[in-house]
C-alpha cells in the first residue's frame, strides 16, 4: 500500500486569483508547482510564506485542514478580516480613489496607530497601486491601458471569492521556524516561498536574514511530512539543500515600468523530501 493510498482524498477546489500583486509571487511557475501539490496526497497543507496567495489560492484540491503563514502582519491581518469581517472591510474601502496623494499618504501612515480594518485596508490599497507589487520602497504605480488600479466595482468580486475560499482556513502569523514545527505530523504538506538568495530584505529588514537559509535546511531535513521549497538556482542554494531532491526549472519574467516591457528567463529550483514527476 502506498503512502497515498493510506491517506484520505483531497476535496476538489476552484482557483481563485490573488487579489494584489506581490513581489515574486510565482505567477509563472504557478501552474506547475500546482499541479505538483493537487497530485500530492495529504491531511494537512500548509504555506509557511503564503504572500498573497499565489499558489495557494491557484491549487485545485484541498485536505480537510489547511494552514497559511505569514511573519509580515499585514498579511495575516488581511487575510483575518477578509475572512471573518468581509462586509465591514467592504465598506471601509468604498470612495476609494487611485491618485498619487492618497498614495503617498497611505505610504506615509503609521499603520501601528489604524484599526485593523484601516489596515488591512491600507495594505490592500498600497499593494495594487504599488509599482510590481513591492512591499517596502514603494512607487506610485502609473497605468494607461486599463482602468485605474483600485477599483471596487472590479475588485469586490474578487473579494468575495477570496473571502469564500478562505472559510475553515487557519491564519497565523509566526515565524517560518515556529511554523513548520507547530504543523509538522505525518500526512502534512508544507509549500515554501522564502526570499530568494541575495533579496532577503526585499519584504523587511527584520522577517527573514541569510543565515535563515542553513536553519530552514536543519528544520527541513527533521521533518515528519513532506515539503517543496522554491528558491532561486544559485550555487549556494544547491550547497546549503544538497541533501534533498533537486529539480531545476526556468521561468520567464516581465517588468514594465513606462510601457516597454523586459523580459527574460530565471532559473528557479524545486527542492523537496519526495519524489514527484518532474
Amino acid at each position: 500500500m502506498s503512502i497515498g493510498d493510506a491517506l484520505p482524498p483531497l476535496i476538489p477546489v476552484d482557483p481563485v486569483q490573488p487579489v494584489a500583486p506581490w513581489l515574486g509571487g510565482k505567477r509563472n511557475l504557478a501552474k506547475r508547482i500546482c499541479g505538483i501539490i493537487d497530485r500530492t496526497p495529504c491531511t494537512s497543507y500548509a504555506e509557511a510564506f503564503v504572500g498573497m496567495g499565489g499558489i495557494f489560492l491557484r491549487r485545485t484540491s484541498r485536505p480537510r485542514c489547511e494552514v497559511i503563514n505569514d511573519k509580515g502582519r499585514e498579511i495575516a491581518t488581511l487575510f483575518r478580516i477578509l475572512q471573518r469581517h468581509y462586509p465591514q472591510f467592504l465598506d471601509t474601502l468604498r470612495f476609494q480613489l487611485t491618485t498619487r496623494a492618497e498614495f503617498n499618504r497611505l505610504v506615509d501612515t503609521n499603520p501601528e496607530t489604524l484599526t485593523d480594518l484601516e489596515r488591512a485596508a491600507r495594505f490592500l490599497y498600497l499593494q495594487r497601486t504599488a509599482f510590481g507589487g513591492k512591499v517596502s520602497g514603494r512607487n506610485f504605480g502609473v497605468v494607461t491601458d486599463r482602468t485605474a488600479r483600485f477599483n471596487l466595482t472590479t475588485l469586490e468580486p474578487m473579494l468575495e471569492d477570496l473571502h469564500s475560499r478562505l472559510a475553515g482556513v487557519i491564519i497565523e502569523c509566526l515565524d517560518w521556524a515556529e511554523f513548520i514545527p507547530r504543523y509538522d505530523r505525518e500526512g502534512a504538506l508544507f509549500y515554501l516561498d522564502p526570499p530568494y538568495w541575495g533579496c532577503e530584505g526585499d519584504y523587511g529588514k527584520t522577517l527573514f536574514s541569510r543565515d535563515d537559509f542553513a536553519r530552514m535546511a536543519d528544520v527541513l531535513g527533521a521533518l515528519k511530512g513532506r515539503f517543496i521549497l522554491s528558491i532561486n538556482d544559485v550555487p549556494e542554494i544547491r550547497a546549503i539543500f544538497g541533501r534533498f531532491r533537486l529539480v531545476p526549472v526556468t521561468t520567464s519574467y516581465t517588468i514594465s515600468r513606462t510601457g516597454n516591457d523586459t523580459a527574460g528567463a530565471r532559473a528557479e529550483l524545486l527542492v523537496s523530501n519526495f519524489d514527484f514527476p518532474a
